[in-house]
Parts: structure tokens; sequence; C-alpha cells
């Protein structure tokens, strides 16, 4: 039976409906709301793809069921971290630094690498490193994406 939940989205409060409340909030969002920031890779958690923010915290949302948020859970995407006219400063880092190749990854490293300078605003090497080991980039910029990660952090 559908159902009609309310989210916070991008500071954003919507409506939508949902036929099954096991479905994952990456649908929700890419294809009730039109959000192509979380993208959908292995649909397991493990690529990182998909990452959101809830309340702050990076979360997988290819294996969140909507019926699992909790009432006025905060999600952020990538188009609410920052957009063109004012990028955020982990963005704007991954631009400078050219991290970005052929994009799969590109949306999960950016959402970890934001929720972790949220909670360590100047991490080192090693931490950064172990924070993205379990985002998967295919095409290989992960000195780039740590280096942006560096310069956003102010520590390059």
């Amino acid at each position: 039976m559908a159902q009609q939940m309310s989210l916070d989205v991008n500071g954003n409060a919507t409506r939508v409906t949902v036929d099954d409340p096991e479905t994952p909030l990456l649908y929700v969002l890419r294809d009730d709301l039109g959000l192509h920031g979380p993208r959908f890779g292995c649909g397991l958690g493990q690529c990182g793809s998909c990452t959101v923010h809830i309340d702050g915290q990076a979360v997988r949302s290819c294996i969140t069921p909507v019926s699992g948020l909790k009432p006025g859970a905060k999600i952020v995407t990538l188009e609410g971290l920052g957009g063109p006219d004012k990028l955020h400063p982990v963005q704007a880092a991954f631009i400078e630094e050219q991290a970005a190749q052929c994009g799969y990854c590109i949306n999960g490293m950016i959402m970890q690498s934001a929720a972790l300078l949220n909670e360590t605003p100047k991490p080192d090497e090693a931490a950064i490193r172990q924070t993205l080991a379990q985002n998967l980039c295919r095409c290989g910029t992960h000195l780039r994406i740590v280096r942006a990660v560096q310069r956003a952090a102010g520590t390059l």
C-alpha cells in the first residue's frame, strides 16, 4: 500500500509517496526528487557512489530504506552540499586538483570527505586514506583525491 512520507532534503521539506517502505533512499532521491548527485553503483553499500549525509553522517543511501529514517532526519545530497554559485570547500578542492576522471566515485568521495572534515577539520593523510578506503575508484585518481581533501582541510 502506498505511503506518504515527509523528508527534509537539502533544507527543503518535501513529501513523497512510496509503494514499499523498504524502498532504498537512493531511489526516492533520484527517481522521485530528481537528484542525481548520489549514484547507483553496486546496490550493496560497498562502493560509496550513493553516499549522502543523514544528520551529518555519511550514509550509503542504496541500503538505507526510507522507513529506517528517523522523523525529522536531515538529508543532504551533493546538490545540497554546495552549488555552482557557492561550492563547498571539498567540491572546490576537487575541481582545483582535477580529482574527478570518470565520475563513478566522485559523489561518494566528496560526501565522505566532507563528513570527515566536519568531524576532523585537519586530518592527516593516513586518516584521509582510511576514511576513503571503502569508496571504490575505478580510474585511479586516488592521489588527486587525497590532495583535494588535504587542500580543503588547509593542510596541503
